[in-house]
Order: structure tokens, then sequence, then C-alpha cells
């Protein structure tokens, strides 16, 4: 399936998907990442741009990094981020999505907004919120983390359900 493209993103304040893509890059399975994000609206900072700085301190060339640093929303990172995906589609490029382990919502904008993409992976982490490390395990125990996968939840199934999510669906490994 070539190589990958790995989208470091999709809008948040935390960094481990940085620390995800730069170790990609360096296995030689991400030759072109993608960071998205504009304003951040809890600290200010721009997502986008402060991702690629923290990639290039971690050895990746900044010649790799493709920045999208106008997005409001994670409709708008893939939106805005088109053009790049375009890019390593063109190239033969495989994408992988990263981002928060329940933010399914970005798997469905990916097929939505970029149907060419075709089969793509997504890598989940592990956000912190109130101090906690919040996992598929003990979400439903953290209420700033019940409400944000509840929220997800709902947001995905009565999008889905009506026709402003295009249906993605897992199956060998990879979302169709």
């Amino acid at each position: 399936m070539g190589s990958r493209v790995r989208a470091s993103s999709i809008g948040t304040n935390q960094v481990p998907q940085v620390e995800i893509a730069a170790e990609r890059y360096r296995r030689g399975l991400a030759p072109l990442i993608i960071a998205t994000g504009g304003v951040n609206r809890h600290n200010q900072i721009i997502e986008g741009r402060v991702f690629r700085d923290l990639l290039v301190e971690r050895g990746v060339p900044a010649g790799v990094i493709r920045v999208e640093d106008q997005s409001a929303n994670t409709w708008e990172n893939v939106e805005r981020a088109l053009p790049f995906l375009r890019e390593a589609l063109a190239a033969g490029l495989a994408v992988t999505a990263v981002t928060k382990w329940y933010h399914r919502r970005a798997v469905h904008v990916l097929k939505t907004v970029a149907p060419e993409i075709g089969p793509f992976h997504a890598i989940g982490w592990d956000p912190v919120y109130s101090g906690e490390v919040i996992t598929r395990h003990n979400w439903p125990d953290v209420p700033a983390a019940r409400r944000r996968v509840v929220r997800e939840w709902d947001e995905v199934t009565r999008r889905v359900g009506d026709g402003s999510f295009a249906t993605a669906e897992r199956s060998g490994g990879v979302w169709r």
C-alpha cells in the first residue's frame, strides 16, 4: 500500500500526536506530515504552527511538513488541508489520521470532505483531561472525559444518520 502520510491533528492543544508522527517519520512510515489547527480557543496558540515547530525539534525536516493554520474545527482542519491531502494522494501515499482515540468525527469528516481518500488508517492517542490520562477503559469515570466521549458519539451518530457525514466503516484494519 505505498508510503504513509500522517495527519497530525486533528484540532487539539495536546501533543501526543506530534510524538507519534515524529516516530513514524523516523521509521520511514511518514514521508509527508500534515499539521493542522488554527488558534486554540483555550490557550491562543496556533496549533498547526506549534505542531510543526515541535516536529522540527524532534528531527523531522521542515520540508516534509505541511501546515494548515487557519481552521477553527475538525471540518475546517480537513477542508483547509485538502491541497496537502491531494498532494499526498497524487504521490501515491496512503493517509493515516492521528487523533484522540474517541474522535471518530475526524474519520467521518475525512470521508465526507475528501471522498477520494480511499482506504485510510487512524491512530488514536490518549488525551489528558482534569489531570488524568483518558483511556478507552477509564473514560466513564472522569466527568470531563465522559461528556466529550458521549457528545462525540451522539454527534457522529446523528450526522451519519442525517447524511451530513459520510458513512465510514473499519474493515481489514483500514477505514473505508
